[in-house]
């Protein structure tokens, strides 16, 4: 773990090295003129690190559609924090996968690489990422413009995933790969431990439903599935897509199973899900009758 501290941190400034900035003095004028006050994040978002430079946090929820909307605040933000929101998408991005990889390693040792990996793509998507956001009520805490806020920004699944991995990235920043790792692991990839210790020894499929489904169908030689859009409702800021994964086959389509998300990518993978488990009932029904059979043979 030393030596990934080291390579991760190496080259990137660190806010203690920072100049002190002084405020422009301004006149009783030029504070007329300006009706922007810097806002401050809700209290009580809790990260279980303290942070030393706090400008990092916020920075961290204040999201674009902000800044856009306020010149002043652009330009106050610029000389205190030298990463924009979405360069700390990024870094956070990057230190979650690599703490996500170690806590799995650890967790689940006898695993295969390719299990590895996609149970990490299920803890790294932005399904789960805005699932934990929801859990957090990391919404509330967030720094919106008033016409995000309106939309219902607080509640959009991406939007929550990308401020997810931005207060990793200034986790990250402030306490370095330890804190960051520690908040991952409590708060993001620990609650999921049981339901994927049964998805590996079930058998069954993590995280990627799609392609566990296209797997199934293609080796018993049944094709691909397709996925139908059959509704769409809701407010701009609150759709709900229905989807409906069909098999075709000899010109005939079949409904395997029907879903509902807030994305469409969101619906298929829960209609995929649901197909699986469809498909696993007459299986077990036949077993249970063959078990049936023999106990009166």
């Amino acid at each position: 773990m030393d030596d990934s501290i080291q390579t991760l941190e190496s080259g990137l400034p660190r806010t203690n090295d920072r100049p002190t900035r002084t405020k422009p003095a301004t006149t009783r004028g030029q504070a007329a003129e300006s009706t922007s006050v810097r806002p401050k994040p809700r209290r009580g978002f809790a990260t279980g690190h303290e942070f030393r430079d706090p400008a990092l946090l916020a920075a961290a929820l204040t999201h674009s559609s902000l800044l856009h909307e306020d010149a002043t605040l652009r330009a106050e933000a610029s000389p205190s924090i030298s990463f924009d929101g979405e360069q700390m998408e990024f870094l956070g991005d990057a230190v979650l996968s690599l703490a996500v990889a170690e806590t799995l390693l650890r967790s689940f040792p006898a695993a295969r690489e390719g299990d590895l990996t996609r149970l990490r793509a299920s803890i790294v998507s932005s399904q789960h990422l805005a699932a934990v956001a929801v859990r957090l009520d990391l919404g509330a805490h967030l720094l919106l413009g008033r016409g995000e806020d309106r939309s219902g920004g607080r509640r959009k699944p991406a939007l929550l995933a990308d401020a997810m991995e931005a207060v990793i990235a200034a986790l990250y920043l402030d306490g370095g790969l330890p804190a960051a790792a520690a908040f991952i692991e409590r708060e993001i990839v620990r609650p999921s431990l049981p339901e994927l210790e049964q998805a590996l020894a079930e058998g069954a499929a993590i995280g990627d439903y799609k392609s566990a489904l296209q797997e199934q169908l293609q080796a018993s030689g049944q094709g691909q599935p397709r996925y139908v859009l059959t509704d769409e409702s809701g407010p701009d800021h609150q759709r709900l897509f229905r989807i409906a994964v069909e098999l075709h086959a000899e010109g005939k389509a079949t409904v395997l199973a029907e879903s509902e998300g807030s994305t469409k990518k969101a619906a298929q993978q829960a209609a995929a899900r649901e197909a699986l488990r469809k498909l696993a009932q007459p299986r077990v029904k036949s077993g249970r009758r063959r078990a049936a059979e023999a106990d009166t043979a």
